[in-house]
């Protein structure tokens, strides 16, 4: 180019369509307070989804200093004012009444290619909600819940998404002193079963539940418009959207550690990682969760509880179901119902899958059962074992040594086998096309306790390169990862049995 030509202008870096929440924006103020984020000094980038940004339309922005000031809560969005909050929950089986977003904020909605979406940033500082906190997050545990949000999303199970980690040197007491951060979630609402159960108990009349019910059932579920009570079709649509969720949860060995009324999305995402934590050894009765001393939230338990907390919600939209149709327990009964079927069928559905059978058979639940007994009685690795099982031949007499192998029990696993193999025959399954299929069900990798441990070790002393070759792996679970290190699919080591995560984690 001439010097004397004039340059052409880059062309502007496209910024969020930012708009105030319609949602909770819109509900008025007995849903939240409005109040600015506290500001953080030395904000630093720790990590970025890319993969997220591109489905929102902000890879470029993403890059820019206004993205990291906006998502480490230094500045405002250009529109509407940021909100935290409120709502009342049980937490662990009790109720707990009022709660609220004590370290979150509403940045707003942002219309992108993705649809309309929510960002909130998680530990943007002190709110009315934040009771004993700071309303700070910490490294350590932003980390986690960054990385752990974008492995379930490419894991195909419903959940909010982490956008950004903002990290800062300001200091925080936990256990230790630690330094802060700041997590950028988006999801399409953070409505919590909490919310319903707030206005239920704390509202002189039904008329800030029917609103909240109404906004929901407006924008979420539309199906539930024209029924005789929009709050009983609701409770019908969240029961089966939760049921969904909890059959991918078991299916893939996730556990939440704390599922709380609070904790429950009205749009079946998973939401709120805390001490959360994938099955290593597989074991039923797994409690991730170092504060929960009696079990509540146990590995085998969670379909349960998750059928619990739905009556909580059935019981906070009984004034509206009441009002519509009068005193009807029954039909709040018969609305969670669907719960139990959905769940069962899709859990059926997905060990299908992980099994590579493409059809279903009465024998098939006995076949899913012995083998999570047999893996239970052992301690199998559970992601190890399912990702090994694509690789069985259904070839008679097959010994599948490598497979066997992780069984001490070798005869009881060859009796196994043996059926599993003549089911196989019986659909005249082809080893090599069902090994693709079941490289799709079964990831290679999860975010296992040990491996986000030792990316924030590294991570607390300023090297952010282990969290981003996670995030790598993570965002594609299923594939082989050649270059990934061999670690990150491998047993856990002997000090990874000494981790303990609890509520603060």
């Amino acid at each position: 180019m001439h010097p004397t030509e004039p340059m052409t202008p880059a062309p502007p870096i496209a910024a969020p369509r930012w708009r105030e929440s319609t949602l909770m924006g819109g509900l008025g103020p007995a849903f939240g307070t409005c109040l600015p984020p506290s500001p953080l000094p030395g904000l630093h980038w720790v990590a970025r989804s890319q993969a997220l940004a591109a489905e929102l339309g902000l890879t470029d922005w993403l890059q820019t200093a206004e993205a990291l000031a906006l998502l480490g809560g230094n500045t405002l969005p250009p529109v509407g004012a940021t909100q935290a909050s409120v709502y009342s929950g049980h937490q662990f089986g009790q109720w707990a009444g009022q709660l609220g977003d004590g370290r979150a904020l509403l940045l707003g909605e942002v219309d992108s290619p993705a649809g309309v979406m929510e960002l909130q940033l998680k530990g943007a500082g002190l709110t009315p909600y934040s009771r004993m906190g700071d309303g700070r997050a910490v490294l350590r545990s932003s980390i986690r819940e960054f990385l752990c949000s974008e492995a379930m999303a490419a894991l195909g199970i419903a959940t909010t998404r982490a956008l950004a980690l903002v990290g800062s040197p300001a200091p925080v007491r936990r256990e230790t002193m630690e330094t802060a951060a700041v997590v950028t979630r988006v999801a399409p609402s953070f409505i919590r079963f909490g919310h319903f159960e707030h206005f239920a108990h704390t509202a002189a009349d039904t008329g800030a539940l029917r609103k909240l019910v109404d906004a929901v059932v407006d924008r979420f579920y539309p199906d539930c418009r024209g029924a005789a009570s929009p709050a009983l079709a609701l409770l019908e649509a969240v029961s089966r959207r939760t049921a969904v969720l909890l059959a991918d949860w078991q299916a893939v060995g996730f556990c939440h550690g704390v599922m709380n009324t609070d904790n429950m999305s009205i749009l079946g995402l998973t939401i709120d990682y805390g001490p959360f934590g994938f099955l290593d050894g597989f074991d039923p009765g797994h409690v991730c969760n170092h504060s929960d001393h009696q079990g509540r939230y146990a590995f085998a338990r969670q379909p349960n509880v998750a059928f619990w907390n739905l009556h909580a919600l059935a019981q906070g939209l009984q004034p509206l179901v009441v009002a519509d149709i009068g005193d009807d327990i029954d039909a709040l009964k018969a609305a969670m119902e669907p719960y139990k079927t959905v769940f069962a069928e899709t859990l059926q559905a997905r060990l299908r899958a992980k099994l590579g059978l493409r059809a279903a058979r009465p024998e098939d639940a006995e076949l899913f059962d012995d083998l999570l007994r047999m893996m239970a009685q052992e301690r199998t690795d559970y992601t190890i074992a399912m990702r090994a099982l694509g690789r069985f031949s259904s070839a008679d007499g097959a010994l599948n040594t490598p497979l066997r192998d992780k069984f001490m029990d070798r005869d009881k696993f060859g009796a196994w086998a043996a059926r599993y193999a003549a089911r196989l025959r019986a659909e005249s399954s082809l080893d090599a096309e069902r090994a693709g299929r079941m490289d799709r069900a079964n990831p290679k990798f999860v975010l296992r306790n040990h491996l986000a441990e030792s990316a924030i070790r590294l991570a607390e002393g300023g090297d952010f390169s282990a969290v981003d070759s996670l995030l790598t792996v993570l965002q594609s679970p299923f594939d082989e990862h050649p270059q990934a290190p061999a670690a990150y699919a491998a047993l856990p080591p002997d000090w990874a049995q000494q981790l303990e995560v609890s509520c603060s984690s």
